[in-house]
């Protein structure tokens, strides 16, 4: 009876029972209509230019693009230090960690128990996001095919396989953000450090990125490679970076979760 509470089913319905979860469910849920929206109060002309919003009235494929490459500019980059970085902190803040310790249960159990629900939702976020732009893209726009800037067009045979590639690169991507807000979560109390500390790292990460002094050292900075899905929209698709990303993104997970384990194994938890 004393691991029940850490089961993996109930610590989902934990995520799902709390408020920041529904409104991070509400917020992505919104965040198409409200696209439409802004587009039906713009301008209502032909479309013109070649980017990928000039491009997101023509139908569900470049709509979903669209909304996609705006949420995991910053959007979904706090969902995931949210999801993992606020599940410990949390239980610290309602005084509830050292019970749920005395349990007894093994404090590695419950890490687990929170980062893997955190990480399914995120997963869970990402696939409801796309879905969703893709239904909401049809009613408003209509069913075309995936227009690109350089003037061809990818059908939806070839479009879904690249768009569940893109989408599962973007959660590998997270990872980064993840691990790090998991790490600092270990480390405090407070819910907002661990998800602002991973977001601030991720934003100062983005800006020592665009400074070409530093050379290859920047490909080691968090989310350097975080817009390498695109390229998997083009016609000359190369693989190369999605690897990259994916191999540092493997590194910060093993350091900072590793870190994170370590660390909470040997902490004296007093909330």
């Amino acid at each position: 009876m004393s691991r029940a509470p850490l089961s993996w089913r109930a610590e989902a319905r934990r995520q799902l029972s709390r408020r920041r979860t529904v409104w991070s469910l509400v917020l992505v849920l919104a965040l198409p209509v409200v696209i439409v929206v802004a587009f039906r109060l713009g301008s209502s002309g032909p479309v013109t230019g070649t980017r990928v919003v000039d491009l997101a009235r023509i139908g569900s494929a470049n709509f979903t693009l669209f909304a996609f490459a705006v949420s995991a500019e910053l959007l979904l980059v706090i969902l995931a230090a949210l999801f993992v970085g606020d599940a410990v902190p949390a239980e610290a803040s309602w005084s509830s960690l050292r019970y749920l310790l005395l349990a007894p249960v093994p404090r590695a159990r419950l890490l687990t128990s929170k980062l893997v629900v955190g990480l399914a939702s995120l997963v869970a976020v990402v696939v409801l996001l796309v879905g969703w732009s893709l239904l909401v893209g049809g009613l408003a726009y209509g069913w075309e095919p995936l227009h690109l800037g350089t003037g061809g067009v990818l059908p939806w045979s070839d479009l879904l396989p690249r768009l569940a590639l893109a989408m599962g690169y973007v959660v590998v991507s997270l990872l980064q953000v993840a691990s790090i807000a998991f790490w600092i979560g270990t480390r405090t109390d407070a819910p907002l450090a661990a998800v602002g500390g991973s977001v601030l790292v991720t934003i100062v990460g983005g800006i020592l990125g665009q400074i070409e002094a530093l050379g290859d050292l920047r490909r080691a900075l968090p989310m350097f490679y975080q817009r390498a899905w695109t390229d998997v929209f083009t016609a000359s698709f190369d693989p190369a970076p999605l690897r990259h990303g994916a191999l540092w993104s493997l590194v910060y997970v093993v350091a900072f979760v590793g870190l994170g384990y370590t660390g909470f194994r040997r902490k004296d938890v007093l909330s």
